[in-house]
């Protein structure tokens, strides 16, 4: 069988996935033995394909899953047969991810500003309120969906899908909205969590959450009050302040957050 039609498959499979919004990844053999072998991995389906030996198949999976979570394309090395620390085989994992999710929860003044900002980083936007005049599509036509639900009841439904590349805004200044949005966020993987508010709206936030049983190293995952501390004051002004901090979490950066200042947040 010739190495094109050997591949047929994978590439079909990969093409159907691709339709259905699936996350793959394709791993190549680019260098050593079985150059242009591939194998499609998948978190919700069995690995196609073969690298050559069913334990570099093994390691090259587990592999691809991790690169996959994290949504990144990137280069690794092996012994043939999957060894660590060796170079005999390079294999390619190229990552197929749907678009990051960002949540944001309160279709409040600062909801349209940042819904665009994050349209234009590519993220899949839901807007989520459980007030049905104010969670309007009309009101937020930028985001992808405009979800009339209580934020628990959503992450309930939904938290499970949310990675380290999603992000969840909690932009309402109500205790019954925003306490139980954080504590049902904190349950999920998602990559970043702010939430909105002064120092003071914040202190007695973290009362609640406190009360609401979660712990000091929970609530070190919430970056309150939202966004880096660049003097934003317009809603747009903040919009680009807290995607600079999603950014700057992504990769790792020391930046000047708001939750690590001191004083005012204006």
């Amino acid at each position: 069988m010739s190495p094109s039609s050997s591949t047929t498959p994978v590439f079909d499979a990969l093409r159907d996935a691709l339709r259905r919004d699936e996350p793959v990844v394709l791993a190549t053999i680019t260098d050593g033995d079985g150059v242009g072998a591939k194998l499609l991995v998948g978190p919700e389906r069995e690995p196609l394909g073969t690298l050559g030996s069913a334990d570099l198949d093994r390691v090259v999976t587990r592999d691809a899953l991790g690169a996959l979570a994290s949504g990144t394309t990137t280069t690794r090395h092996y012994g043939r047969h999957g060894e660590a620390r060796e170079t005999d085989v390079t294999v390619f994992l190229e990552s197929f991810a749907p678009p990051p999710r960002m949540v944001i929860f309160g279709a409040v003044d600062f909801t349209a500003a940042l819904a665009r900002a994050a349209k234009l980083l590519g993220y899949h936007v839901v807007v989520c309120d459980a007030r049905a005049v104010f969670a309007t599509p009309a009101r937020f036509p930028m985001a992808d969906e405009v979800v009339c639900e209580w934020p628990d009841r959503y992450l309930a439904k939904h938290g499970e899908d949310l990675g380290p590349r999603d992000a969840v805004a909690v932009l309402t200044h109500d205790a019954k909205f925003d306490v139980p949005a954080i504590v049902a966020a904190l349950a999920t993987d998602v990559g970043y969590l702010g939430a909105m508010g002064s120092r003071r709206t914040h202190a007695q936030r973290v009362e609640r959450l406190r009360e609401a049983g979660v712990s000091d190293e929970a609530l070190g995952r919430l970056l309150a009050p939202i966004g880096l501390d660049l003097g934003a004051r317009t809603p747009e002004e903040t919009a680009v302040a807290v995607c600079a901090e999603i950014i700057a979490r992504r990769t790792g950066r020391p930046v000047p957050s708001l939750r690590d200042a001191e004083g005012p947040i204006h």
